[in-house]
């Protein structure tokens, strides 16, 4: 299998590797990079345990090949808390109970980062529409619910830390 040279920023660091053509951005991270917060749930794209930013985008890591990502920056769980208002979710998530097993909390926490980055005044209902892509099998929504809220509500008021 022909291998191929990515470069990539990884949570603010640039990183120069050789892959194999079909090497998933989920495998990189999870093993080449032992970032291990990024889960492998159902491996297709449908739960949202392995969600990271790629140029603050949601994206699945399960099905993105990293030949996809050369050039461009990865955001995992273990650098949210270096992003505009990262800190205060996963405070949030703490203090509002957004999290129960803890298993769907880091794809929980970025595709809420990336929700409030792209429309920090969502009401409740695109709230629930754009965290539908994350699956929660504790059935801990309302306090993820509450967490994003809390977070609104503290930017609303200068605290996004």
């Amino acid at each position: 299998m022909s291998t191929h040279r990515v470069r990539v920023r990884v949570n603010g660091t640039a990183l120069e590797r050789e892959v194999p053509a079909d090497r998933l951005l989920l495998d990189l991270l999870r093993e080449d990079l032992a970032l291990t917060g990024t889960k492998e749930g159902c491996g297709i794209g449908v739960c949202g345990l392995c969600s990271v930013l790629v140029d603050d985008e949601v994206v699945s890591a399960c099905l993105l090949p990293v030949i996809l990502v050369d050039g461009r920056s990865v955001v995992t769980i273990e650098g949210l808390a270096d992003r505009p208002g990262g800190a205060a979710l996963q405070d949030a998530f703490l203090v509002h109970g957004g999290f129960q097993c803890g298993i769907c909390t880091p794809g929980q926490l970025i595709s809420a980062s990336a929700l409030l980055a792209a429309s920090p005044r969502a009401n409740e209902a695109e709230v629930r529409d754009w965290m539908k892509g994350n699956l929660c099998r504790c059935t801990g929504y309302y306090g993820i619910l509450r967490s994003i809220a809390a977070v609104q509500a503290g930017a609303a008021e200068g605290d996004g830390r």
